[in-house]
């Protein structure tokens, strides 16, 4: 019996890398109030990393809901800096004003990433990276904000390293996978392992 396999969100890059290691699947985007699930475990004392997987499976859980017996993905990714958790730009101002708080700076990218079947999470993990940025001159990080805000203003930290967001940094410690969102290989292999991809 072949399991149909749903991804849980909406992000282009995470289709790209599941249909680049040749899954066939289906996407369907979740409604999930991410600010009030963060808030509410960052209130509670939670780590970033039990942020990330508690939102990647609030994710998973709720789309898996709506189609049973399919094994769903859902996957989430936080940005901390400092003792502060980045979200996602609200304009250009603020991405501009986020990028300013990371120059000559380091942080850390987690990506989180939950198979849930039949409301249950059946398998989970995370991922943290890394990311050390330059000191780009306050011109470049405004010609950069116009440029790339279309596409940049979906994404945490308000880069993106396959594009030209990689000009940012100076080092990256990490997988690369886990910076365009989804820890690929750890996922792969529990697939492989459960019989769902043949290996």
């Amino acid at each position: 019996m072949i399991v149909p396999i749903v991804l849980a969100s909406g992000s282009e890059i995470r289709r790209t890398l599941l249909a680049n290691a040749g899954l066939e699947f289906v996407v369907s985007v979740p409604n999930v109030d991410e600010a009030s699930i963060r808030h509410t475990m960052l209130a509670q004392g939670k780590t970033p990393v039990q942020v990330a997987l508690a939102l990647a499976a609030a994710k998973a859980r709720q789309v898996s809901l709506k189609n049973p017996d399919a094994l769903v993905i859902g996957s989430d990714q936080l940005l901390e800096c400092g003792g502060e958790l980045f979200s996602k730009p609200t304009d250009q101002v603020d991405a501009l004003q986020q990028l300013q708080k990371l120059v000559n700076r380091s942080h850390h990218l987690i990506s989180a990433v939950a198979v849930c079947q039949n409301g249950q999470i059946t398998w989970d993990t995370t991922a943290t990276v890394k990311m050390h940025m330059c000191n780009p001159s306050p011109r470049y990080l405004t010609d950069y904000v116009d440029r790339n805000w279309q596409s940049i203003r979906h994404s945490v930290g308000c880069y993106k390293l396959e594009e030209e967001g990689v000009r940012l940094f100076t080092q990256v410690e990490g997988d690369y996978f886990a910076v365009l969102g989804l820890p690929l290989i750890e996922l792969l292999g529990h697939l492989t392992t459960k019989g769902v991809l043949a290996g």
